[in-house]
């Protein structure tokens, strides 16, 4: 049964630490068993304002052929951030990532029948023996190379359908997918290729070396899959969200939750594309001292991650954390660079807020309203129902009606796909005073550079 922790308990290891100024910068290299727990001890704290610094681990694949690891990914250990209390929130600003490998392997997935219960990412069970979470070793190469180190069983939940090993340059700016017989040859040290962190238990996925895919090109443009604040009740990292977190509602394995407990996730796993350098993600704190983590970077994915798996990467990450006192947030908000806004919700240039001034006069009208985009997180089962979500949380933080908000996404903004099936954007152009009603004026007009 999931352990969940209410928001005013004393036994929580956390409590005593959030008192603590904290320090400036944290350094984290350590790696939880893919289990978010809200009454496991965090590292820190780190000061309100401070930096944490991380050397990630690859995401999906490597932790989906690695049986031991309970939660689908490896992630970072949890850090509090001194002061964060339940129902604020915890702004995250990505200053730095670097992808660290020098190469990866991915693909559509295809489960292993017989090898897990109700859930291969996290229920495995050894098809011989029937131990569940069992300690594999890598013999030779290959989709057959994980084994049970109890029976010697192949072991694997997860092969491929259609998979690929990609290489990348040295100044990780693109990436080329390789022959079967570079391929096997980068999977005989393929630990030294992932560049994975020495505390990194995974089984490294170019051992398989898949190469249905020869000779395509593409760019990198490196972000987190993961990152956010700790839920308040135990789950897998990788269903820390509405869509792979349904799964957990009623499951045959150890994890089952109930459709109340969903509610307590935080959506750290999102694989939103535009969760990169310069961004800034607005996340709940719904345990003491908030428990920011990170993982799952990823070098590149077109929106919607439609193959189920992207290139996942060890990397380095510089974040700085601050608290917003009283935000009470369902599920994260993201302020993406302006790059990265779509069209319709971009700041106005000087030239047409002036063409919009003449046009607006020529009619009577010498008011006009001053915005400021944000991004909201919808998640859920499915892509309408996480929209819904989405919609909903967008109208509780900016006290408008669903049909306003569903208004001006579609004036001065977009509904986009950040995970098939169900991680959406909500993007929209606030009125000024809707987000200062709602704390979040300061952060937003600061980012933008809007002179209220």
């Amino acid at each position: 049964m999931a352990t969940t922790i209410p928001a005013n308990d004393k036994t929580n290891p956390q409590q005593s630490r959030t008192g603590d100024s904290g320090c400036e910068t944290l350094f984290v290299d350590e790696y939880i068993d893919g289990i978010l727990d809200p009454i496991k001890e965090m590292l820190g704290p780190v000061r309100d304002g401070g930096h944490i610094v991380a050397n990630t681990t690859p995401g999906c694949w490597g932790p989906m052929i690695t049986p031991a690891i309970r939660g689908g990914h490896e992630v970072t250990r949890p850090v509090a951030v001194a002061g964060a209390d339940v129902g604020d929130a915890i702004a995250i600003r990505i200053k730095e990532i670097t992808v660290t490998s020098l190469a990866t392997a991915s693909g559509n997935d295809r489960t292993m029948e017989g090898r897990f219960q109700g859930d291969p990412y996290c229920a495995a069970v050894c098809p011989q023996c029937g131990t569940s979470h069992p300690e594999t070793v890598i013999k030779g190469i290959g989709p057959e190379s994980v084994r049970c180190t109890n029976c010697g069983a192949d072991a694997t939940p997860f092969t491929f359908a259609n998979g690929y090993t990609i290489v990348f340059d040295a100044n990780r700016t693109l990436g080329v997918t390789l022959p079967q017989e570079a391929a096997e040859k980068m999977a005989l040290d393929a630990r030294k290729f992932a560049a994975l962190p020495d505390g990194s238990v995974q089984n490294p996925i170019l051992t398989f070396a898949p190469h249905d895919l020869v000779g395509i090109v593409a760019r990198l443009r490196p972000f987190l899959g993961q990152l956010g604040t700790t839920p308040a009740v135990a789950m897998p990292d990788s269903h820390n969200a509405g869509d792979f977190g349904a799964f957990l509602v009623g499951a045959p394995h150890e994890f089952a939750l109930t459709e109340e407990q969903l509610k307590l996730r935080t959506d750290g796993h999102m694989d939103i594309d535009v969760v990169r350098a310069g961004a800034v993600l607005i996340c709940p704190v719904k345990v003491p001292g908030g428990g920011v983590y990170l993982g799952d970077m990823h070098a590149l994915q077109g929106d919607g991650e439609i193959a189920g798996h992207t290139c996942d990467v060890a990397g380095t990450v510089t974040l700085q954390v601050s608290i917003i006192k009283d935000l009470d947030i369902d599920g994260p908000i993201l302020l993406p660079l302006v790059d990265d806004l779509p069209f319709l919700a971009r700041p106005l240039t000087i030239e047409e807020k002036a063409q919009a001034a003449t046009l607006a006069q020529s009619y009577g009208l010498h008011t006009l309203e001053q915005s400021a985009p944000i991004s909201v997180i919808g998640t859920a089962a499915d892509l309408n129902s996480a929209t819904e979500n989405g919609l909903q949380r967008a109208s509780d933080l900016l006290s408008m009606s669903l049909p306003e908000v569903k208004n001006r996404a579609t004036m001065t903004g977009a509904i986009e796909i950040g995970r098939h099936p169900g991680v959406v954007q909500i993007t929209l152009c606030a009125p000024l005073e809707n987000l200062e009603r709602a704390g979040l004026l300061p952060i937003v007009s600061d980012y933008y550079g809007i002179k209220c």
